[in-house]
């Protein structure tokens, strides 16, 4: 039993490489192994010791030296002529025997059919079995279903028989019929196995696929003709033997990895990973990788190396080699090949692409293309002056490429500052404050580059990390310059005209030249102002108005020149800030201009009134606002002070609606004061529920006639309504 379950195992993995043969080599010379499949030998009573059945033709393709052969059944064996031959007499035998043959160059399987064999008894069955007497017997009949393999992707012919049921009966057989159920025969899929109802072979009706369905359980059983159950049911086991028909598949078609350049020998960069749908427990699954092409193959065409088991690829090439800045390319790519059956010459293969990056570090500091760079720039300009240049063999799209630079010494006075081009990673040095040509004509700066990354241990920044930068200063004209700017003085307003106001001065910065310098107006919004073109003495033109537009905040400003004889001539500007000071030179006014009373006395006969004057304190608030000089106005109205700026004015006895002109005087407080004789408005009016109903008729005059005789008639009415103390409104 031993013997027949390694063939069995042997078999399997027979059929899986002979598939992949088929495939990949079936065209091509010797074929390793059994050059006929399948045998059949016919029984035509006992075999006898030594009888030689068939001859079988093997060819490892390499003299057939050390070639051992296993048959199923250990009653038979395969001799030095390569016949099979009877151990000894054999009465009973399997339908089915299996050679097994394997040499150092080929290991393969064929089939012998063994055909017209009785019936075999209950103690032959045994003896073929080897059971001897452990098998169970019973004493009618027993239901016996060898499981079947049957190999995946058979050809036609079909149907095609895979194996038979029997009945050990010792009563008479053929009073039985064989059934069949279960997946694959009377369930879906339906059809794939049949039986034959009166022998109990079981055929197969079309190829099987091992990826789809590895095995089926179906039920064997026997009934009578009605129907009636006999035997069973019971288990057939069909075991779809694996071909090698599934080449090993990446998951993609390409794939990516990096490496550091100056990496160890041996250091990890990717694993490639290939899937095979056959079988795992054969070889058609076990999958070896090889590396078959390397592009480009410079410095070595063997610069990686790939583990053929796990697919980790590694690195061979030594860590000097391995130096991005003298490699023919950054980029490597590798064809790898994955082959099943551990890798032997039947294997079916898969390719993919590995593509690897060399990757940069810092190992190469920058370095200045000269030690000595020269800039001019004109005096009293900004902006840059030079760029500097490195270069710096890493890898431009990193930080180990990137310079950072430094002005290191010459700059006390930080008139200097440098950036990095982003675009073509030049030090650009400029101008932030103006340079003086008549202070310092040069200036020598020391320049430091970096990378933005730190440099491996290994390696620092040299004397070419540095540089020195001359800088000359050109002398240009410049303008002259006033101080202070702004020049402020403080005036009082209205002071006579050709008062002197101040006194400009501006100075020339170029030193080292004399040059005369000449005064004018640039900006004067009121045209108040007047200068010496000499001596830069500016006086008043005209009257300085505090309350002018051309004043904010009391603050009149101007803008003066200053011009020097240069070639071309220079000029500058200054500007002068006049803070003026109040004078009383306004008279206060009062507001508003028109003020609302109620007719009747014991209403709303009180109007509020205040003073405005343009000027300010003490020259303006706090105000004194009284009656005109008129006579008779205080016997109808009265002024009474609230504050400093308003008062009210009193209706004291009823008016007839309608608008009167109110003289008033209103005093400010200034020394000396200023006053101001003004008319106000006053309307009498109908006041009913809160609302006032006033006249729109011309005003009457509060002179002493009109007043009079608004007193007269006011009079007149007390006398006819001698009891009446408030008017109907």
């Amino acid at each position: 039993m031993e013997t027949g379950v390694r063939i069995l195992l042997a078999f399997l993995l027979h059929q899986a490489a002979h598939v992949g043969g088929q495939e990949d080599g079936g065209s091509e010379g010797c074929v390793p192994g059994f050059q006929v499949k399948n045998y059949e030998v016919a029984y035509s009573g006992a075999f006898h010791k030594g009888q030689p059945l068939i001859q079988v033709e093997f060819d490892d393709c390499a003299g057939n030296e050390d070639v051992a052969f296993d048959v199923s059944d250990p009653s038979f064996l395969v001799d030095g002529d390569l016949n099979l031959v009877p151990r000894q007499d054999v009465r009973y035998s399997a339908p089915v025997l299996f050679v097994h043959g394997v040499s150092a160059h080929a290991d393969d399987i064929a089939q012998v059919d063994v055909t017209g064999l009785p019936l075999p008894s209950a103690h032959a069955l045994r003896d073929i079995l080897g059971l001897g007497q452990k098998l169970p017997y019973r004493s009618k009949r027993s239901l016996l279903v060898p499981p079947v393999i049957v190999t995946e992707n058979q050809r036609p012919p079909f149907p095609r028989i895979i194996g038979r049921s029997h009945v050990i009966s010792a009563e008479k057989l053929g009073n039985h019929i064989f059934r069949l159920t279960g997946p694959g025969a009377d369930q879906d899929p339906k059809g794939l196995f049949t039986i034959d109802i009166d022998t109990g072979d079981v055929s197969v009706s079309r190829s099987l696929d091992r990826e789809a369905i590895d095995s089926y359980q179906l039920e064997v059983s026997t009934t009578d003709f009605s129907g009636n159950l006999i035997e069973g049911p019971a288990i057939l086991m069909i075991t779809v033997m694996d071909q090698n028909d599934n080449r090993p598949i990446f998951k993609e078609t390409r794939y990516t990895g990096e490496v550091l350049e100056g990496s160890p020998t041996g250091t990890t960069v990717m694993t490639m990973t290939a899937f095979d749908a056959d079988d795992p427990g054969t070889d058609n699954a076990v999958l070896r990788y090889n590396i078959v092409r390397q592009s480009p193959d410079k410095p070595s065409p063997n610069m990686f190396y790939i583990d053929a088991e796990r697919g980790d690829i590694v690195t061979v090439i030594s860590p000097t080699l391995l130096d991005r800045e003298t490699l023919p390319t950054t980029r490597y790519e590798l064809e790898i090949v994955a082959k099943d059956m551990a890798g032997s010459e039947v294997g079916l293969t898969g390719t993919a692409t590995a593509t690897i990056t060399i990757t940069d570090k810092n190992d190469h500091a920058p370095e200045f293309t000269h030690p000595l760079f020269e800039a001019h720039v004109s005096e009293g300009s900004t902006g840059v002056v030079v760029n500097l240049t490195v270069d710096d063999r890493d890898d431009p799209a990193t930080g180990a490429w990137r310079a950072m630079y430094s002005i290191i010494s010459g700059d006390p006075a930080q008139r200097f500052e440098i950036q990095t081009n982003p675009d073509n990673n030049e030090g650009m040095l400029s101008v932030v404050k103006p340079l003086d040509y008549e202070s310092t004509m040069f200036h020598t700066l020391y320049i430091r580059v970096e990378n933005e990354d730190p440099l491996v241990p290994d390696v620092g920044y040299g004397p070419s990390s540095t540089a020195t930068v001359r800088v000359t200063v050109e002398d240009i004209n410049e303008g002259p310059v006033f101080f202070p700017d702004p020049l402020v003085v403080t005036r009082v307003e209205n002071i006579p005209v050709g008062s002197v106001v101040a006194s400009l001065s501006a100075t020339d910065p170029d030193t080292l030249e004399i040059q005369s310098i000449r005064y004018a107006v640039l900006h004067d919004p009121a045209g108040w102002l007047s200068v010496s073109p000499v001596k830069g003495t500016v006086n008043t033109s005209a009257s300085l108005d505090r309350e002018s537009p051309y004043v904010h905040d009391n603050r009149y400003t101007a803008v003066f020149t200053a011009t020097d004889n240069g070639i071309p001539p220079a000029t500058g500007t200054g500007t002068l800030i006049i803070h003026l000071e109040d004078y009383n030179d306004n008279a206060p006014y009062v507001v508003p201009s028109v003020a609302r009373v109620c007719e009747d006395a014991h209403d709303m006969n009180v109007a509020i009134v205040g003073g405005w004057d343009k000027d300010l304190p003490p020259n303006a608030a706090p105000f004194k606002i009284e009656l005109g000089k008129q006579p008779g106005l205080d016997k109808t109205w009265k002024v009474t002070r609230v504050n400093s700026t308003h008062s009210q004015i009193m209706l004291l006895h009823s008016l007839k609606k309608a608008n009167y002109q109110l003289p008033l005087l209103i005093t400010d407080s200034g020394v000396p004061p200023l006053s101001n004789n003004t008319e106000v408005k006053v309307q009498v009016c109908i006041c009913k529920k809160n609302k006032m109903h006033c006249s729109s008729a011309h005003s009457h005059s509060a002179s002493p006639l009109g007043l009079l005789a608004t007193l007269l008639l006011t009079l007149l009415c007390y006398r006819r309504s001698p009891t009446r103390t408030s008017r109907s409104t």
